[in-house]
């Protein structure tokens, strides 16, 4: 892969555009949360498709899918962004998480499963924290089932699963996400059996608009608050988002969360910095469809820096 372009600021949040060799395109980020220093927490944000085959109301990766990246493509992606920081693969970073989270539902591509067994033996990298971020799409159950196995057996305290709901109302949750997915009783039931007592607890993300609810004792009727944890975010502004109309109200996000952990559940409201919206590096953004449409939003305001031939190359003999 060669890296074509980038956009963004070193002490926030950068991200790369890179192109394969049969013209397809990659997007992947490094960010950092200030005052944080990198050394003691510093996030990648990987690709796993060219595009995406589901096209959720708030988010601009979907449509445009031109298939799975391979095992080489995803790790080119994360070893790309460590020996540029860390050029001996050893990362003295506290907290540093691997999310596979930018382009692509990560369970429809099992290289994900191959590259979370790799990293231990990759990196000297005693922070670090895999994070996969997922709709949880029905057929898609060995994936689980081999990443539950996975996580229990190379990562029994240190890994964060994230299911995106978005709503507790089934017929609001298929309109955003358009797709065959797990109902909250299956999602119940995988997470608790994915759960080790000590571990992190398993997410529930809600990229919350206004007019969408989130009802509490259903929440309680299906999930334990001793095994899930509630992340509640608003909706950013994605070019498929303002197109829909989505956008959230940052003072009923707060009175959402109150009423979440009233019915005691931890909860954490996570409000980004905005800036990361102007560079474009925040979930459910893609510079390219951006650049595609060429559409006037309050994002995506930074222009991409060409890069001529940096040519990315994984040289892992272990692989």
């Amino acid at each position: 892969m060669r890296i074509v372009g980038r956009a963004g600021r070193e002490d926030l949040a950068l991200v790369y555009l890179a192109a394969t060799g049969d013209g397809r395109y990659v997007e992947f980020v490094e960010s950092l949360q200030p005052p944080l220093a990198r050394v003691e927490k510093w996030v990648l944000i990987i690709s796993s498709l060219f595009g995406c085959p589901i096209r959720c109301r708030i988010c601009d990766c979907g449509g445009d899918y031109k298939g799975r990246l391979t095992k080489e493509e995803i790790l080119t992606q994360i070893d790309y962004l460590v020996t540029r920081r860390f050029p001996d693969r050893e990362v003295p970073v506290k907290k540093f998480k691997i999310q596979f989270a930018r382009v692509g539902e990560p369970s429809f591509n099992d290289a994900v499963l191959d590259i979370l067994d790799l990293l231990p033996d990759l990196y000297e990298a005693p922070g670090l924290i895999p994070c996969l971020s997922t709709i949880a799409p029905e057929g898609r159950e060995r994936f689980f089932d081999r990443l539950k196995g996975l996580k229990k057996r190379r990562y029994p305290d240190r890994f964060q699963l994230q299911f995106s709901i978005h709503s507790t109302d089934e017929r609001i949750r298929d309109w955003l996400i358009p797709t065959r997915k797990w109902d909250f009783k299956r999602i119940a039931s995988y997470g608790e059996g994915f759960y080790d007592k000590g571990g992190r607890k398993v997410t529930l993300n809600f990229a919350l608009a206004d007019g969408i609810e989130i009802d509490p004792d259903l929440l309680l009727r299906f999930f334990d608050p001793d095994i899930f944890f509630i992340k509640i975010t608003p909706v950013n502004p994605t070019v498929v988002a303002v197109k829909n109309h989505l956008r959230s109200d940052n003072r009923r996000l707060e009175e959402t969360v109150e009423a979440v952990q009233t019915a005691g559940f931890e909860v954490l409201l996570s409000i980004g910095e905005l800036e990361e919206n102007r560079i474009g590096s925040n979930c459910g953004q893609y510079i390219r469809r951006y650049k595609l449409e060429n559409r006037r939003i309050p994002a995506y305001n930074y222009d991409l820096e060409p890069f001529a031939e940096k040519m990315l190359r994984l040289d892992f003999p272990r692989c």
